[in-house]
């Protein structure tokens, strides 16, 4: 995702974005582009076994290779969810050029402000993988998994009871 906002901010920074949201048939096409993954995004989750991630193959690949996909896992379905997401260029175009100082050069300035953006961003995802980890390990123990499942428990209980009595 980092790589795809990298791209749209030279996108942006180049005037690129700007020449796609000013053409009708640019966006278009983006969008078409940005439907069709998601859509095949949705048939791979729907045909995933349980216990594995959405975007993972249903099945194995032949002969035992590895399978190669852009668009498939990892770093390619991140990147292609950022580049074909027409929302984050019109970010860079509607939003970052309020914060332009006026006289001081545009295609600069908005590489500057969408390095920053990259920078917080990077900083965003770190921080939250850190917590998940964190997280995942603190669910994989089996008392505190145990607990959780009686206050699950506890809560479905209540909300049976609370729509038992509601009229």
């Amino acid at each position: 995702m980092l790589t795809g906002l990298a791209v749209w901010v030279a996108a942006a920074a180049l005037g690129l974005s700007a020449l796609l949201r000013a053409s009708h048939e640019g966006s278009t096409a983006l969008r078409i582009a940005g439907v069709a993954y998601l859509l095949w995004l949705g048939v791979q989750s729907l045909r995933a076994r349980p216990g594995r991630a959405p975007g993972q193959p249903a099945l194995p690949p032949r002969g035992g290779g590895r399978r190669l996909s852009l668009l498939g896992t990892g770093y390619g379905a991140g990147l292609a969810a950022d580049l074909l997401n027409p929302k984050v260029g019109v970010f860079f175009i509607t939003f970052l050029p309020g914060f332009i100082p006026h006289g001081q050069p545009v295609g600069a300035t908005s590489l500057l402000l969408g390095v920053v953006f990259i920078g917080e961003t990077a900083i965003y995802f770190a921080v939250l993988l850190l917590l998940a980890g964190r997280v995942t390990s603190w669910f994989g123990n089996p008392r505190v998994r145990r607990r959780l499942d009686r206050a699950t428990g506890l809560v479905l209980i209540g909300f049976g009871i609370r729509l038992g009595v509601e009229s």
